[in-house]
């Protein structure tokens, strides 16, 4: 079976609204609100991405079990995603320093009698 990426987009507007049991026309409006940005094909039908379809259940779990408006959506989506970076960040920092201290620990070995 083939793997895609994450990013790539594959599913077309019926088929992703069926995926997250959305009408269409709720994805439309999300766009237009700018929740999502699926991406354009040459013929500008919309394609979206398993991140996007991810996103479309974040939202529906957002707004449907917690009542929470589409502004409050938005807000949440960026900031859960500027953690998520940041903790990426962080990880990637943590394996950097974790590597320099078996780096510095090796040299110390040398300078033992």
């Amino acid at each position: 079976m083939e793997s895609h990426s994450e990013d790539e987009p594959i599913f077309v507007i019926s088929v992703a609204a069926r995926l997250v049991e959305m009408h269409p026309q709720t994805l439309r409006y999300y766009e237009r609100a700018g929740l999502l940005k699926p991406t354009r094909s040459s013929g500008k039908i919309r394609l979206y991405s398993q991140r996007e379809i991810e996103r479309l259940r974040k939202i529906a779990r957002l707004t449907n079990e917690l009542g929470v408006n589409l502004a409050g959506v938005e807000i949440i989506i960026d900031l859960t995603e500027r953690l998520e970076a940041m903790q990426e960040q962080m990880n990637k920092r943590e394996a950097e320093l974790a590597a320099e201290i078996e780096q510095l620990k090796r040299e110390l070995e040398t300078f033992k009698p």
